[in-house]
């Protein structure tokens, strides 16, 4: 015998439920066309109340729901730039070709106690073109930092939250990309200019992505936690004199 679902099992019961109820009314007042008129006046109010159940409720659930996975999605992130993204960044900043450009419009710290800034911010990243100087660049030593994060950021490109925000994936798979491009090579302090170039062009793409990522993330900071959000402005990783200490 085919087990009935449990909708099947709830819709039964609310049925028995309003016969059971409609059979006491009955049995209390013996007026059945006052039943059956109450009956009709909810059914003419049944349109709405589908209504307001499938789209409103159903509304602020789904945005709800919404919160709830960005919430996560920002933890992840946030766990991304503590462990890699802000040291990253530390690397490529160091080695823009207009560092000083760089340094001083992402280093106002006035600045970033106006909302306004990070929108200003992310339009100049946006609209910049991320270079970095070759001679600059020290191969081995962004190698040695990054292989050890290898199986983290792969753990993070496998978390289903993460795959719904594309602009985060774009910085893990541009991230873990270079990797694979560094650990292919030997000997990165004898390459020649074309393979650095080359390799630069890779760093140019993951600094263009995480920089963008970090003042999305500053910006949730600063409205959701002004703690970290301190913090993370304390170790600003475009300022080169950036410290951990309060002064």
């Amino acid at each position: 015998m085919k087990t009935l679902s449990w909708e099947t099992k709830i819709g039964l019961i609310l049925v028995a439920l309003a016969i059971v109820l409609n059979g006491l009314l009955y049995a209390m007042y013996h007026d059945l066309n006052h039943i059956m008129l109450w009956g009709l006046t909810n059914l003419a109010f049944l349109p709405v109340s589908v209504l307001f159940v499938s789209l409103i409720l159903d509304s602020l659930m789904e945005k709800r729901n919404k919160l709830q996975k960005l919430d996560k999605l920002n933890m992840l992130i946030g766990t991304f730039f503590s462990v890699a993204g802000t040291p990253m960044l530390r690397f490529f900043a160091a080695w823009d070709l207009n560092q000083e450009e760089i340094c001083t419009a992402m280093t106002k710290k006035e600045a970033w106690t106006d909302r306004r800034h990070f929108y200003k911010i992310k339009e100049t990243l946006e609209d910049r073109t991320f270079k970095i100087d070759e001679e600059k660049m020290h191969l081995s030593a962004l190698r040695d930092f990054l292989l050890p994060h290898t199986d983290f950021m792969l753990r993070l490109l496998e978390n289903a939250h993460v795959l719904e925000h594309e602009a985060f994936t774009d910085v893990l798979r541009s991230a873990f990309h270079l990797t694979e491009e560094l650990k292919a090579r030997q000997n990165l302090d004898a390459l020649p200019e074309s393979d650095r170039i080359h390799l630069a062009r890779d760093i140019e793409r993951v600094y263009g992505h995480l920089a963008l990522a970090w003042t999305d993330y500053m910006k949730h900071l600063h409205r959701e936690f002004p703690y970290l959000f301190s913090f993370a402005l304390r170790i600003n990783p475009f300022d080169p004199e950036a410290s951990a200490i309060v002064s």
